[in-house]
């Protein structure tokens, strides 16, 4: 399948060649436009629509092979067609031309671009999806930018055919227009700056501005559709409100405290959210201990005999409560009251675009402010197995609370935190299997990296039970 791609750019690249080796790009001047005009003419006259059949190919081939001359063809189809003929062959040829340029590049390259560049080419399909047509007609109307780049471009995202057909048909009619009626008085155009003016380009500039202010109207009245339902407040009690204490949400915070807004910040349980009490921090330290164990296990392969490790599992988890401890302060209401932002303990509901109603102990408030962030964070799911409630099953919230190593453990989720958790407390001495629904662990990771720690976990002696459901 590949080598389809191959042969074509090769095609591509030596008819590409063979133009500039022959120099045929010399046909296509504005001088022997003037020079065989008459004849052009004649030929058109003595046969309209064979004549008319080969110009629209010849004009095909040159857009969709990129090569330099449509703009002569474009004066040309005004001076032997007319202004009406000349505008309905331009367009059409010149809109296909486009998308047989377009379809070219995304059978040659494609692919390439999207295995090298596999995130940035995602998120320029979900920008294309959402706007591609205000983006494309923009880049239509203005004609400084080169067409056959644009085409190129287009031809690596994700823009349907028939979408980027039609767009550009629209958004490169404008210059046609004014093209083939320069070609129309093809006498008085000497040279091509004549018809692209400093004036008519930026009128043009100007015209290509119109989609994204267009766009930015469109989505203003959207947004009045939306809000049309609330009364929006004529004052503010807050600049800004954040929802959650955790990572985000401080950040968001304090950016707004040293901004000297009057931000107000809402957790309905503990500061620092789960980076500091369930997550990173306990986790970090809780593998450093692990890590430290594996070691002294294994000094054998640094040639240290005899090396011992005794430990005691409550001691080590007594540790991790002492680390959160002594990273709280960083995270409190004290700090943060102390930064100038107004700290509130208790449970946030937005009641409308502006609003925020905060209840705690069977007290309510309701604060209007001028933007909200929502960092509420997460929690983990346990899954609907029957009994497992009722086992008390631990999740990467509650193991912290646990003060004695469990002896045997099944790890439900082969993702970042199921993997770290399960070697950390093997590496410990429990004995430990991991059950992940899908044919790999960590399936978010590349599968190379994937593997590579697939085969770390077995070593620790960790069973790895893929494509299970438990």
């Amino acid at each position: 399948m590949r080598a389809k791609p191959i042969v074509v750019g090769l095609l591509l690249a030596i008819a590409v060649v063979a133009w500039f080796a022959l120099d045929l790009g010399r046909f296509l001047t504005l001088e022997k436009l003037h020079e065989h005009q008459e004849w052009l003419v004649e030929q058109k006259n003595a046969s309209p629509l064979l004549f008319g059949a080969v110009f629209f190919a010849v004009y095909v081939l040159i857009t969709g092979a990129s090569i330099p001359g449509a703009t002569v063809l474009t004066l040309a189809a005004g001076s032997v067609f007319g202004l009406l003929w000349g505008i309905v062959l331009v367009s059409f040829a010149s809109a296909l031309g486009a998308t047989i340029a377009f379809v070219v590049a995304r059978y040659l390259l494609r692919d390439f671009v999207r295995r090298r560049f596999e995130k940035q080419s995602a998120a320029v399909d979900v920008g294309i999806k959402k706007d591609g047509i205000f983006y494309l007609l923009a880049l239509r109307l203005v004609p400084i930018f080169p067409f056959f780049l644009i085409n190129l471009a287009m031809g690596l995202t994700a823009i349907p055919v028939t979408t980027f057909y039609w767009v550009s048909q629209l958004g490169m009619l404008p210059g046609t227009i004014v093209y083939v009626n320069a070609g129309t008085q093809l006498s008085q155009v000497r040279t091509l700056a004549d018809v692209a003016s400093p004036m008519l380009l930026g009128s043009f500039a100007l015209l290509g501005i119109f989609p994204l202010l267009a766009k930015f109207a469109l989505d203003r009245i959207k947004a009045r559709k939306v809000y049309r339902r609330w009364v929006k407040p004529r004052r503010f009690d807050r600049n800004l409100i954040v929802i959650g204490g955790g990572a985000a949400g401080l950040v968001a915070a304090y950016i707004g405290a040293v901004a000297k807004a009057k931000v107000t910040l809402v957790e309905g349980g503990l500061m620092g959210g789960d980076c500091l009490n369930f997550g990173c921090v306990p986790s970090k330290a809780l593998i450093r201990a692990a890590k430290f164990v594996h070691r002294a296990r294994h000094a054998d392969t640094l040639g240290l005999r005899n090396a011992r490790m005794e430990f005691d599992f409550g001691e080590v988890m007594a540790r991790i409560r002492r680390v959160i401890a002594t990273i709280a302060p960083h995270d409190s209401v004290e700090r943060y009251t102390a930064l100038g932002a107004e700290v509130l303990l208790g449970h946030a509901r937005i009641v409308s675009p502006w609003s925020v109603e905060i209840s705690n102990s069977g007290a309510t408030r309701t604060l209007t402010t001028r933007a909200i962030v929502i960092a509420a964070g997460s929690s983990p799911v346990v899954p609907p197995i029957p009994g497992l409630s009722a086992a008390k099953c631990l999740t990467s919230d509650t193991l912290w609370d646990v003060s004695k190593l469990p002896e045997r453990l099944v790890v439900l989720g082969g993702g970042p935190i199921g993997c770290e958790l399960a070697q950390a407390l093997a590496r410990l001495g429990a004995t430990v299997t991991v059950v992940e629904m899908a044919d790999r662990i960590l399936l978010r990771e590349d599968p190379d990296a994937a593997a590579a720690v697939a085969s770390a976990l077995e070593q620790d002696g960790i069973r790895l039970l893929t494509a299970h459901k438990a």
